[in-house]
């Protein structure tokens, strides 16, 4: 028996369980993997308040089914397991009707994925212009990690050092090196991520002990792959190498622990120039 109930903070383990059990065959919905999940709950513009909306279809009280937004309301993603896919209108009816903004939904849908953009045409989604693209590579072999003399790899754990992350994190993505703006917008506290491994989360320091660029890996041991979120480099820094190294060497060490291949939500020639390839291609879908 199907039994339908929202989320709660308990629920995080089973989330990620039908997540990776999505995607063990069937890579349309890679888009949407535990590690997205996982990044994006501890992400500063999450909105948690709204936890609750997010819709849980269970049996036996493994999840099967779930409507999640993106961050916030406006965007979502409707999902089922193989074997249970005369359950999807019913969480994507849930889906617009508890997860729309003043502009209605966005799905995003593989384009090759061709039942569920029927399902959502014949829900009245049509097609939009926004995109996103996943990337892969292949983890056949150690990837070159060279530093620029001076510079030195060191680990970072955003719960045992929250300031320093977060502060990297705001540089890094153009936000300003003003540290007393940084310090009046930005609430700084522990991100705790239960499936986070701190050997996959490195920062480039130069001599002066800056931390200079970040990137984090993700790897959990019931999959094959590495999924990659964040990359960043301090404005002043960039075009020495640094997140190529960092990238590397995080993708080596999820190798050695199991992963054969590595993905990223984006089509950044950043990537391209690091031997990534774009392997999936998703459109959303919009209903007002």
């Amino acid at each position: 028996m199907i039994v339908f109930r929202r989320y709660s903070k308990d629920d995080h383990e089973a989330v990620c369980d039908f997540l990776i059990a999505l995607n063990q065959i069937d890579k349309t919905h890679i888009n949407w993997n535990w590690a997205r999940f996982e990044w994006m709950m501890e992400h500063r513009e999450f909105d948690k308040d709204s936890m609750n909306a997010i819709g849980l279809w269970t049996e036996k009280d493994a999840v099967v089914g779930a409507a999640i937004y993106d961050m916030y309301f406006g965007e979502a993603f409707a999902g089922v397991l193989p074997g249970y896919e005369d359950l999807y209108p019913e969480v994507l009816a849930y889906a617009y009707e508890a997860l729309k903004d003043d502009s209605g939904l966005g799905i995003s849908v593989c384009d090759d994925n061709e039942a569920k953009k029927e399902i959502l045409k014949k829900a009245g989604f049509a097609e939009a212009d926004e995109t996103e693209t996943i990337m892969t590579l292949d983890l056949n072999e150690d990837l070159p990690v060279v530093l620029p003399k001076g510079f030195r790899i060191n680990e970072l754990d955003p719960a045992e050092e929250p300031m320093e992350f977060q502060w990297l994190l705001w540089q890094g993505f153009d936000h300003g090196d003003d540290k007393n703006i940084f310090l009046k917008e930005e609430q700084v506290i522990p991100q705790i991520r239960p499936h986070f491994r701190k050997d996959l989360s490195l920062t480039a320091v130069d001599e002066t002990g800056k931390k200079t660029a970040y990137v984090c890996v993700w790897y959990h041991e019931n999959t094959n792959y590495a999924y990659v979120e964040p990359v960043c480099t301090v404005p002043g820094f960039r075009g020495r190498g640094l997140s190529r190294a960092l990238l590397f060497e995080a993708l080596n060490r999820a190798r050695e622990m199991g992963a054969s291949k590595a993905y990223v939500i984006s089509d950044e020639i950043f990537y391209e120039k690091l031997g990534f390839k774009k392997t999936a291609h998703f459109t959303f879908y919009w209903k007002e």
